[in-house]
């Protein structure tokens, strides 16, 4: 009888402790995007600030690699850019609470080391610079750089010499006939940015091509001359076309009425991109490079980020999109392996869905799903209510205006 009572007055005393235990507290939002910042930036940068990125990235290729020797040592320059490009525009921003703004001046110190080994010669992580796959990701190194002034700004004179004369080095490779010409492009956006002396030819040539001759309709331009159904539009085109208008308009106004008209082009496509997020953050898994996870949605965070969305796109409904779609991909099991470096797959680890030219370091333009972070916690984006997405809306029977395409002329 007795042991009786003591069990029973155990369980009431748990019970007890159980009703007044509170509930955890969730996370909030801008925090879950910057945990998941600094999980897939931290080896790069971090490793790279101290002289040691080859040594300790852990370069994994495709089972159907074209070049085993010359990815390699492409991977390092990939990993380096697209993390920079993703990271850049928080890099620039001020403000958020005393653990961002600590975060944000670890990874400022660490970014402006980094670029210093990577242009500098003598340093073991000085990168390729010279060939093909080095033209793209200069060109996400340059765009990184004119996404935040304030790296470009805080870099040593010598290394600034240096950063101008590796992406020179760029000016050797002709770019494939195809979304390359923007890799060409941006590079000298960047020179006309900082006034370095850009080349308006190559500015030209991009522009040209996708304004007056790839333009398919309904928000997507072809990729080159044929049209591919993938996400390269997200990726690649609208990003960098919008860029280059954005900042060689600034300094001569050519480019006002295509400027324009790729905004109106853009939010179409922003559109398309936030529909096909579905409830659980997955997305259809059609085309190349499925690998990029959330670097597929660059257009839509890019968009965001310009405070730019269409009407139709509440940023609190975005917000929650690209939310889900960063858990869904970033937090599956085996997305990271032991040293915490990103294994190749969509959702975890899944070597098959690598195209030839996959690498490690290829897997890190997920980091541009982050570029919102430069907005200030108290924009709207951040500071608004949830709100549901299209398929959230759908799929829980509630009543959406139908879609419809855009018609504007080529």
């Amino acid at each position: 009888m007795k042991k009786i009572l003591t069990c029973l007055l155990f369980l009431s005393v748990s019970l007890a402790c159980f009703a007044q235990k509170k509930p955890a507290k969730a996370i909030p939002v801008r925090k879950v995007w910057l945990n998941y910042l600094d999980k897939v930036a931290r080896p790069v940068l971090s490793n790279l600030a101290d002289d040691q990125l080859k040594l300790k990235i852990q370069m994994e290729l495709s089972d159907r690699i074209d070049n085993k020797e010359s990815r390699t040592k492409a991977g390092y320059l990939e990993a380096f850019g697209r993390t920079l490009s993703g990271i850049a525009p928080w890099l620039q921003a001020e403000g958020g609470d005393a653990e961002e703004v600590k975060l944000r001046n670890q990874y400022r110190e660490w970014t402006l080391k980094a670029i210093a080994n990577a242009v500098n010669p003598q340093a073991k992580d000085y990168m390729q610079w010279n060939g093909g796959q080095p033209l793209v990701d200069a060109s996400f190194v340059a765009l990184g750089l004119i996404r935040s002034p304030w790296l470009w700004e805080h870099l040593d004179g010598k290394v600034k010499l240096q950063v101008v004369d590796a992406l020179k080095i760029t000016r050797n490779t002709v770019p494939v006939y195809s979304n390359w010409i923007l890799f060409s492009g941006m590079i000298e956006a960047f020179f006309c940015k900082y006034d370095l002396g850009y080349d308006p030819v190559r500015v030209e040539y991009a522009v040209r091509e996708f304004t007056q001759h790839w333009y398919v309709g309904d928000g997507m331009y072809s990729d080159g001359m044929e049209f591919h159904f993938d996400y390269y539009n997200s990726i690649v085109i609208h990003p960098n076309l919008s860029t280059i208008l954005d900042v060689v308009n600034q300094k001569i106004k050519k480019y006002g009425a295509e400027q324009a008209r790729e905004v109106i082009i853009g939010q179409r496509y922003a559109e398309i991109l936030e529909r096909l997020i579905n409830t659980d953050g997955s997305f259809p898994a059609t085309g190349r490079s499925i690998v990029y996870r959330g670097g597929l949605f660059t257009h839509l965070a890019d968009v965001a980020y310009k405070k730019q969305l269409p009407a139709k796109l509440l940023p609190a409904q975005v917000r929650g999109a690209l939310t889900a779609l960063i858990q869904k991909t970033l937090g599956a099991p085996q997305t990271f392996n032991d040293a915490g470096w990103l294994n190749i797959g969509l959702y975890g680890k899944q070597p098959g869905l690598a195209d030839f030219y996959i690498t490690t370091g290829s897997l890190y333009i997920c980091a541009d799903i982050f570029l919102p972070l430069g907005l200030p916690d108290t924009d709207e984006f951040w500071s608004s209510s949830d709100a549901p997405w299209t398929s959230v809306k759908i799929w829980s029977g509630q009543d959406v205006p139908a879609d419809h395409a855009l018609d504007i002329k080529k």
